[in-house]
């Protein structure tokens, strides 16, 4: 009987109640915390808004900590040179890490996929190796609101096609993929509407542009393909490499030729390239 009397509550006269139910606020936060550190990242943001436990459980660095990348402070310190960032909370870090970061001045730029933690990078075509890029009887840098940075390299005409990228990394352990984000046309806005200018498109149904991959230990991808869809942005897959030793800068070199001299090519605008985790690659691809 006292066991039932100690779980009871007193009512307004004096009288003992039922016992009370356990409620969600009556969860210990550290056993809270220990929830959140299973879940990913927007599932944390989901769960802190349920109560002032996970709320504050949520803000707990070892949570956040877990979901950085490894690498996390090679990015600090090497890639974005903000060593004053590792002085955040590391939820205020994930959250600024999870925001586009230029570097080398601008030409590229490092983020974080907000809901798994992995790396994405951004490789403008102003820090690509472009043939005859100089030559404006070939090439011209368009302005667009269509891209991550504030130009794009337009080819009017070329015999010659190649594109040459590289950079040096240290990833985190696991499979990434590299994109080329190239557009058919050249779009602008007319009255508020886009349009697309295809009056230099050429030479790109007569053979197919080959896309190429090495890495500094060894590993080779290419692929080949016809580029088409005028008018719309398209993500190229080059290839896949994989990270094994995450303490290891590798280098990862990759092209884009068309180099059959026997026709001229023509009306290509070339954004960027990417590189993404397998698992988040999927995710883009399927909404590009």
């Amino acid at each position: 009987m006292g066991a039932n009397i100690s779980g009871a509550l007193l009512d307004g006269d004096g009288n003992y109640g039922p016992p009370s139910r356990p409620r969600l606020d009556d969860i210990p936060e550290s056993c809270a915390a220990l929830v959140l550190a299973k879940l990913d990242a927007s599932e944390i943001c989901k769960l802190a808004r349920l109560n002032r436990s996970f709320r504050a459980a949520s803000s707990a660095d070892f949570i956040w900590e877990s979901k950085l990348p490894s690498n996390y402070k090679f990015i600090v310190e090497e890639v974005i040179r903000d060593p004053t960032l590792l002085n955040l909370q590391k939820k205020e870090l994930y959250a600024r890490l999870s925001k586009p970061n230029p570097f080398d001045s601008g030409t590229k730029e490092i983020w974080l996929d907000k809901n798994t933690g992995g790396i994405c990078l951004s490789i403008s075509s102003k820090a690509l190796t472009i043939t005859g890029i100089d030559d404006r009887r070939y090439w011209s840098h368009i302005s667009t609101e269509e891209s991550r940075y504030p130009t794009v390299a337009y080819l009017q005409q070329i015999w010659w096609f190649e594109v040459d990228g590289e950079i040096d990394f240290k990833f985190p352990a696991g499979t990434y993929c590299l994109f080329f984000r190239l557009q058919l046309g050249k779009s602008s806005k007319r009255l508020g509407r886009r349009i697309c200018n295809s009056e230099h498109i050429h030479g790109w149904d007569i053979k197919p542009a080959r896309f190429q991959l090495t890495t500094s230990d060894g590993q080779h991808a290419g692929s080949q393909c016809y580029l088409d869809n005028p008018g719309n942005w398209v993500l190229y897959h080059v290839g896949d490499f994989v990270v094994e030793n995450p303490d290891a800068l590798i280098k990862i070199k990759f092209s884009l030729t068309q180099i059959d001299c026997t026709h001229t090519k023509g009306g290509l605008c070339v954004d960027s390239a990417l590189i993404y985790p397998s698992s988040v690659a999927k995710v883009v691809r399927s909404c590009s």
